[in-house]
Order: C-alpha cells, then sequence, then structure tokens
C-alpha cells in the first residue's frame, strides 16, 4: 500500500509543476506556499534527485523532474478516473437485482414500470419472478418483492412499506344477468353461480362482504368454478360463468369496454393489502434503493 504522504508528495509535484511556482500550487491545493516547497523537497530527498531547477523567478523542471512527472501525472489521472468510477458505482443501480412479484398484478401493474426503469439503468442485469406463493426473500436471494397479503407476523430483518389496500367488488356479464337476473341483496348470493381464484385442488376463498362502521365479514363461497389463473376469472365471469369478486385493478379493462358491469355496489369492500418487502441488509445499496423508490412512488393502490 502507498502511504498517503506519498502521494501528497506527487500530488505537489505535479501541481507546481503545472502551475510554475509553489505559491500557485498552494492556491489551487488549498495549502500555503511554505507547505507546498516542504513537501516538494521532502519528495526530492526520498527520490535522491533533484526535480526542479529554482531561480529568484521562476522554477524549472529538471531533465529528472521531466521524467518523473510524466509517469505522476499519468497516475494521477489513473486515480481520478477511478475515483470517479467509484462515485458513479455509488449513485448509478448496476448488478444483479432479483425481485419477485405476483402473477397477475406483477404483469399488469409492476412490469411495465420495472421495464421503464431498466431501460434508464442498463447496468442492471435484473431477474424477475412472477408467483403467488410465499417467498422466503431471504432464502431466496429476492433484492424486492411486491406482495399483497402478507403474514401476520413479518420475519425479522424485512424492510415493508405499505401502498395501499385492494378493493374489491362484485362483477357479473351482462348476458349472465340478462339469462340469472342481477342479485339484489347479499342473501341472494348463495343462489348464483360463482367464478373464484384459487387452487384448483383447494376451497374457494370466502367472500368479502362490507359492513357499516366494522369490518368485512366473509362469505364461505360453494360450487364455484375454480381458477388458479386471476385473468382466466376476468375470462370467465365476461364469458357469462357466474358472479365473482375481483379487485379493481384486475376488472377495470373489463369493467370499462362493459364485458362486465359491477353488482351489489354496496357490498364492495376493502381486500388486501400491497407492500413493498426486502431485506434490511440491502436497502443501502443504490439498485434496490431506487427501485423501492420507483415502485412506492407509482405502485400505489386504493
Amino acid at each position: 500500500m502507498i502511504p498517503s504522504e506519498r502521494l501528497k508528495g506527487i500530488e505537489a509535484f505535479v501541481c507546481t509543476a503545472d502551475a510554475g511556482s509553489f505559491t500557485a500550487a498552494a492556491e489551487r491545493l488549498n495549502l500555503s506556499a511554505s507547505a507546498v516547497g516542504k513537501s516538494v523537497a521532502r519528495l526530492e530527498a526520498r527520490l535522491n534527485a533533484r526535480l526542479f531547477e529554482r531561480s529568484t523567478r521562476r522554477l524549472a523542471l529538471t531533465d529528472a523532474g521531466r521524467a518523473f512527472y510524466g509517469t505522476c501525472a499519468r497516475v494521477l489521472e489513473e486515480l481520478q478516473d477511478a475515483e470517479a468510477m467509484l462515485a458513479a458505482e455509488r449513485r448509478e443501480p448496476a448488478g444483479r437485482l432479483r425481485i419477485d412479484l405476483p402473477a397477475t398484478f406483477g404483469r399488469l401493474k409492476a412490469l411495465p414500470l420495472l421495464l421503464d426503469f431498466f431501460r434508464r439503468h442498463p447496468r442492471l442485469r435484473p431477474q424477475l419472478s412472477f408467483t403467488d406463493r410465499f417467498v422466503d426473500l431471504m432464502e431466496e436471494g429476492i433484492d424486492v418483492a411486491v406482495r399483497i397479503g402478507g403474514p401476520d407476523r413479518w420475519a425479522p430483518g424485512l424492510g415493508r412499506r405499505y401502498l395501499g389496500s385492494e378493493r374489491v367488488v362484485f362483477c357479473a356479464s351482462p348476458d349472465y344477468l340478462a339469462r340469472r337476473g342481477a342479485p339484489l341483496t347479499v342473501d341472494a348470493l348463495p343462489r348464483h353461480d360463482a367464478v373464484a381464484y384459487g387452487r384448483a385442488d383447494g376451497e374457494a376463498p370466502a367472500w368479502r362482504i362490507a359492513q357499516e362502521g366494522g369490518p368485512a365479514r366473509l362469505l364461505p363461497v360453494e360450487g364455484a368454478v375454480l381458477l388458479d389463473s386471476a385473468e382466466a376469472q376476468v375470462e370467465a365471469v365476461a364469458a357469462g360463468c357466474g358472479i365473482a369478486q375481483l379487485a379493481t385493478w384486475l376488472a377495470a379493462d373489463a369493467l370499462r369496454d362493459g364485458r362486465v358491469v359491477e353488482v351489489l355496489p354496496q357490498l364492495a369492500a376493502e381486500g388486501l393489502p400491497l407492500f413493498l418487502a426486502w431485506p434490511l441488509k440491502r436497502e443501502s445499496s443504490p439498485k434496490v434503493d431506487a427501485v423501492l423508490r420507483v415502485l412506492g412512488e407509482s405502485l400505489r393502490i386504493d
């Protein structure tokens, strides 16, 4: 390792050669002329070589000084370039970035934001996974995850940021309602066909029913068409297979183009919460900080 004092002597020598005097070099280095002169003198003593010819009016490099100057100027320039590169590394997101996203929400809502982010930061090497299973961020080396719902207790060492909660509404197709009639009360729901999202080998999740002045109550769903794809669930509702409770972000396009319509609007309820999650030990990384900022600012739901 090069002692810092030796580097100081080299910097003083190069600056003096460039400026033409100890006084001018001192102004550039924010030192006294005496300190610069002593630094160059110590360098000459260590090298056992005279680097400047001194006169009352000017300094001039000796032959040894000119030879030494070329190497020193190059070394200082390379050091400055290295420092600039490291500073850029600290500011510019770079390297592998692993992000885990809920399958449908991730593709529809998070992916467009992330693709734009990746275009703006070409030094990143993103790795995205889309899954609705619970992912252990620590165990699987995930830098940032988007979670809908989540455990009652979060693992220690994880950071999280609340982005809002889904709003869920009951939907059906105009064709279905023409055939079966529109339910007017919650008591009518069990008499209708249901389309639910869940594992094909599991039970349909209960419907959330809003109650004035209190938390939503859960209404069991029986005999439902069960699909493990949220997008397929919307298509099944649009095809007239029954009534479903859908998050507004999921049903937005189908509602807008009239393929489905909302029923029982008085029963619309708050759905699952949305979070960003990340290992706290990685939050000081520029890439993690940048993606948290992008998703945290643009992915909020109401």
